[in-house]
């Protein structure tokens, strides 16, 4: 009997010390929860940013290279950079060159993260658009065979105003091709779009439709040719600088749709014109629609690019960062 007393007390001294060390537990509903991690950006920088098309061109291994000094975690390739010729058809050279860039990248620890390519689905001549298709089923190959998940893609413009510069002093407003009407636009667009993406399927490769001049010039356009073309292998490309007036608005209104980021800024004065644009609030605005990927440095001011984009690059961290 004494025995079993004796028993019994040491394993109630033992319960009541485990209880006052443990701390009380709170219902479920007022137990403390870790905050939401904030949406995760990379940044990168677009090859863009070395070479306006007016000085000799900038090799893009030379952008890696700077893009792997910097920090940052992707390199966004302007097509027409390339040591590859524009509109011919691939060849086995052509890819070699291609696995050579790749290889390169890997090597500095720099994604590869979208190929920014050229084409005009406006016109309402059918051969002229089939190449436009070619050349963009072409343009996927690249971006498979060198591992990157998007391509930027242009709805096209009308070309009444034929010169860029011309164009942009008409603040990208061109009149109507005569005898068209802007619906034919934009069902010849919404069409070549939709042959597009097979091959962008195929190859894993989304197609992301960037608000450029012509007819995605405004929110209301590039909304109607995602909407015209539902797949999840097309998306928008939000180019921060595009938008030339009320941008934070026309911004916001597409935010939801973005699947690549391009951001500009204008160190030196543009090269066509300058935007004053609020970083911190753009990154907001990205926030609350939930973008999460990666924003592409693209500097297009006049000042040396080896100051310009280190600059622009560490301006971005940190808005992007003071906005969470």
């Amino acid at each position: 009997m004494l025995h079993t007393r004796r028993s019994f007390l040491g394993t109630a001294a033992l319960a009541a010390s485990a209880a006052a060390s443990t701390p009380a537990l709170l219902p479920t509903a007022l137990a403390a929860r870790p905050a939401a991690p904030p949406p995760r950006i990379k940044f990168g920088i677009s090859t863009y940013s070395y070479w306006h098309f007016k000085t000799e061109r900038v090799p893009v291994e030379t952008v890696i290279e700077r893009a792997a000094t910097l920090g940052a975690e992707g390199v966004d390739i302007l097509h027409r950079q390339m040591d590859i010729p524009e509109k011919e058809p691939l060849t086995a050279e052509h890819r070699g060159v291609l696995r050579r860039l790749k290889k390169h990248a890997f090597r500095h620890g720099i994604d590869l993260i979208c190929l920014s390519i050229h084409q005009d689905f406006v016109d309402p001549r059918p051969e002229f658009l089939a190449q436009q298709v070619e050349h963009t089923q072409k343009c996927i190959e690249i971006a498979y065979e060198l591992g990157i998940p998007c391509i930027r893609l242009n709805s096209g413009r009308w070309n009444t105003i034929p010169d860029f510069n011309d164009l942009m002093k008409a603040r990208g407003v061109e009149p109507i091709l005569p005898g068209h009407t802007e619906d034919e636009g934009f069902k010849w667009c919404a069409e070549s779009i939709q042959r597009c993406l097979p091959k962008a399927e195929q190859c894993g490769v989304l197609l992301a439709l960037e608000n450029h001049w012509g007819l995605t010039s405004t929110p209301a356009g590039l909304l109607r040719l995602l909407d015209a073309v539902p797949s999840p292998w097309l998306g928008a490309l939000l180019d921060t600088g595009n938008f030339l007036e009320e941008p934070y608005e026309k911004l916001e209104a597409v935010a939801a749709r973005a699947v690549f980021v391009q951001a500009k800024t204008y160190p030196g004065g543009g090269e066509w014109y300058t935007l004053d644009l609020d970083y911190r609030r753009i990154a907001r605005l990205l926030q609350k629609a939930g973008y999460t990927g990666y924003v592409s440095l693209e500097m297009e001011g006049k000042q040396d690019p080896e100051i310009a984009v280190p600059a622009s690059l560490k301006m971005l961290r940190r808005a992007f960062r003071s906005s969470v």
